[in-house]
């Protein structure tokens, strides 16, 4: 029985990591949840799965918690400290950390600490902190097991080959919500319209990143990390489809991809059950169906956060960190209503060039330059 504690239980990773878990009873077990503010349906799950202990965001929703779940009486704790403690429980074997955001750095790390095999869905984690959480990773013996689909398929395509033989990875592209636009045809869209994705069923936040093109740089940033790749050799291409997920070259020119229908389930489950592989209840591939797949080269103008986050990323420091931050208070207020589409790209490169890099910058320099793009990202 391998035990999980999970971070982010009630979005759109953390659902389905529960579903993974519920196909396979008698393999997985829930001990630890951590949510934000979605009680009711965290309600729901502690009813089904029965952790030890859950966490929420704020102390206020503990006792409208209690309520909701009925002769549970399991411990409940709120903030960091609680994500801290769901991550760190003791009976976890692995730590599925499917938050949003930069506030995954902290539970992670001590995730890593406590010597938890971590499935990383929080790929925020290594844009802010990636060489304090690699190093921590290696100093530790941690296995980091990409969730993402795209590092998920790297992952997969790399095992029983050697890291020196890789030439390049290709991470593949769906596009977004606007693929098809071009750049003059973007003033008007709507919140609505770029929750629209033709191919996955991700939450607002990614959704909203996978338009603008700033989840695949993150993903660039994510993969230089993960697999220890300089950035020349990452490239990304646009494929309609997204039924090739990611792709490596070899130095022999071979070139070995991951294929499967767009389901988080399959990367999920595969962290899980890693280095084994279990059957899995969700639609099988049908290449006839799909008759042809598509690509098209990267367009770095139409989609200019992804030329920024590669130019961070080779930049280093704190510069990833604000590219992170100042992104998530523009997505936020884009999907406020308080800001255009398009603005979301201007207020992340004016505070990207704004800011004063620190280089080799420990934790609570990188969480000062979070603070510092955040208040600038606010700034009419």
């Amino acid at each position: 029985m391998k035990k999980i504690a999970l971070l982010g239980s009630t979005g759109s990773v953390g659902r389905n990591t529960l579903e993974v878990v519920a196909q396979h009873p008698d393999t997985f077990q829930v001990v630890a949840l951590a949510a934000g503010a979605n009680i009711e349906l965290l309600a729901r799950q502690i009813i089904q799965f029965q952790p030890e202990i859950v966490s929420v965001g704020k102390p206020e929703r503990i006792d409208e918690l209690r309520q909701l779940v009925g002769s549970w009486r399991g411990d409940i704790l709120c903030g960091e400290e609680g994500m801290v403690q769901v991550a760190t429980h003791p009976a976890a074997d692995i730590v599925m950390t499917a938050i949003i955001g930069s506030i995954g750095v902290v539970p992670t790390l001590a995730a890593i600490e406590a010597g938890k095999t971590i499935g990383l869905a929080n790929k925020e984690t290594l844009i802010s902190a990636g060489h304090i959480v690699m190093e921590s990773a290696r100093r530790n013996n941690t296995l980091i097991i990409p969730v993402d689909s795209e590092h998920s398929a790297i992952f997969q395509c790399l095992q029983g080959e050697r890291s020196e033989d890789v030439a390049k990875i290709i991470l593949t592209a769906s596009g977004g919500s606007f693929r098809h636009l071009s750049r003059s045809e973007l003033s008007h869209v709507t919140v609505e319209d770029t929750l629209k994705h033709p191919n996955w069923s991700m939450g607002a936040k990614i959704t909203v990143d996978s338009a603008t093109m700033m989840n695949k740089g993150f993903e660039v940033i994510e993969a230089h990390w993960l697999f220890g790749l300089a950035y020349e050799q990452i490239d990304c291409v646009l494929h309609y489809e997204s039924v090739i997920h990611s792709m490596v070259e070899y130095k022999d020119r071979a070139v070995i991809a991951q294929l499967g229908t767009p389901d988080m389930k399959v990367p999920i489950q595969y962290a899980l059950s890693y280095p084994e592989r279990m059957p899995l209840v969700t639609e099988p591939l049908d290449l006839i169906k799909f008759g042809k797949l598509n690509f098209a080269e990267m367009d770095y103008e139409r989609f200019p956060l992804l030329r920024l986050a590669y130019d961070c990323g080779r930049t280093g420091g704190t510069l990833p960190t604000v590219l992170n931050a100042a992104n998530e208070v523009a997505v936020e207020r884009f999907l406020q209503g308080e800001i255009s589409f398009l603005a979301i790209e201007q207020i992340v490169e004016r505070v990207c060039s704004d800011h004063h890099v620190q280089y080799d910058p420990a934790l609570e320099e990188i969480f000062a330059a979070d603070a510092w793009a955040r208040r600038e990202a606010r700034k009419s």
